[in-house]
């Protein structure tokens, strides 16, 4: 848009024309001299003055709302115009003689004569008021949005339909180590392992076709290489370019996680020698069972008893009987493989189930056992204390309906064992 050159301006019906274009332009329009006097008003300006045109031609603006101080303002901002011919565009707000302010959005041009020489100045301006008060309550509402979303106590996250973060809370932020600004706009697999976020994005891609939300359990490991639990909600979303996407909300569970491992852990331990309980180690020997026949493995048992555990608590005490036996358990792992199941089935009474162990193999295993227990001194402050056990086994056998037909072989060469005089291994081969 060049300066506008006043030479040639319309008259007549020309001009009338013209003026009744401005009127329905959409647009505030105006011109002023070089005293900032209005030389010309479409409608718009009029309505706005409360005035009407023969009121409004030469007088200035602060004239026309009787506030003569307002002209400094304007001839600061219009200076620019009519003295170093610039074209200014800026947003301007004005109080309006209703008393109501209104926004626009204002372009001021310089107007010349033939010679050239700046004689005023157009002005058209747009009122953008409800634009900027829409835009204003879309900060607002994005910032308490952002507010809320970041102080919630899960990770939220959309991602579109080419795997890129669309939106990251600072939970997310917080997860992955990095500012939300290194987020937006990253691909998941930049992010995580690429086997991790391969199954994420096997999972987004199905509820995204299926249009169905998806709850489950995932783990990730955080920024400090902590394993994390979440319980996570996915749904299917349609973002405003009408393509799809999935929005994500994960709540921390890790707590809740360890607190329900740690509850089972207590439900097949026994708590005071952290041996596996009696019910545990019959779930775990049925499996072992099935596993032995199916690889055709050997598997044998270990039934032990702590000779006159009884006397041990009736002359020292049961704080010193539990003492003995924790370090009766702490003594047999040392001797025993990762894989072996030792379990306390009784008050003294416990079992070691053997995977991929003959009955010889087995019996050397006992005796080991044996020994060690004989030149251990359990309870320091009682030097004069010492314990001795017996020991049975068995191996498992074709005929054996299940692991009780096991149990009882090992458990009725224990009782041999303690009826030859006890500390002593007594071996019952399978029939």
């Amino acid at each position: 848009m060049q300066d506008i050159d006043t030479r040639g301006s319309p008259s007549g019906l020309a001009a009338d024309a013209y003026r009744l274009l401005l009127d329905e332009v959409g647009a505030f329009v105006y011109t002023a001299d070089l005293h900032g006097r209005y030389t010309y008003a479409n409608r718009l300006v009029l309505g706005m003055l409360g005035h009407p045109l023969d009121d409004v031609i030469g007088k200035t603006f602060a004239e026309v709302f009787g506030a003569p101080g307002l002209d400094d303002a304007l001839d600061e901002t219009d200076r620019r115009v009519m003295r170093d011919g610039e074209t200014v565009a800026r947003e301007e707000t004005h109080e309006l003689p209703d008393g109501s302010t209104r926004t626009f959005w204002s372009i001021k041009k310089p107007l010349r004569d033939g010679e050239g020489r700046i004689t005023g100045l157009l002005g058209i301006s747009y009122d953008i008021t409800e634009k900027v008060q829409l835009e204003v309550r879309l900060r607002e509402q994005k910032t308490m949005l952002d507010a809320v979303l970041d102080n919630i106590d899960a990770l939220v996250y959309i991602k579109d339909a080419s795997r890129h973060f669309q939106y990251a809370n600072q939970r997310v932020a917080s997860m992955f180590g990095l500012p939300v600004e290194q987020i937006v706009g990253r691909l998941d697999s930049e992010l995580m392992p690429p086997e991790i976020a391969d199954r994420f994005w096997a999972i987004d891609q199905q509820i995204m076709a299926s249009g169905q939300s998806l709850a489950s359990e995932e783990t990730l490991t955080d920024a400090q290489g902590e394993l994390r639990h979440y319980w996570s909600v996915v749904v299917p979303w349609t973002n405003a370019a009408g393509s799809p996407a999935v929005i994500g909300m994960s709540t921390d569970i890790t707590a809740l996680h360890e607190l329900k491992e740690e509850l089972q852990r207590q439900a097949r331990t026994d708590s005071l020698t952290g041996c596996a309980n009696r019910r545990w180690f019959f779930e775990l020997a049925e499996i072992e069972v099935a596993r032995s026949r199916q690889d055709g493995s050997p598997l044998s048992l270990i039934a032990i008893d702590l000779d006159h555990f009884k006397q041990i608590n009736d002359s020292y005490g049961h704080p010193v009987g539990d003492l003995v036996l924790q370090d009766f358990v702490g003594c047999c792992r040392n001797i025993l493989r990762t894989t072996d199941i030792f379990a306390r089935t009784g008050g003294e009474e416990f079992c070691i189930l053997l995977p991929d162990t003959s009955l010889h193999a087995a019996g050397e295993i006992a005796e080991r056992i044996r020994t060690m227990t004989l030149a251990c001194q359990p309870v320091v402050s009682h030097p004069g204390l010492r314990i001795s056990a017996s020991f049975g086994a068995s191996a498992l056998a074709s005929s054996d309906a299940d692991f009780h037909a096991l149990f009882a072989r090992a458990d009725h060469a224990l009782y041999d064992a303690k009826e030859q005089g006890r500390n002593r291994t007594v071996m019952l081969p399978p029939i």
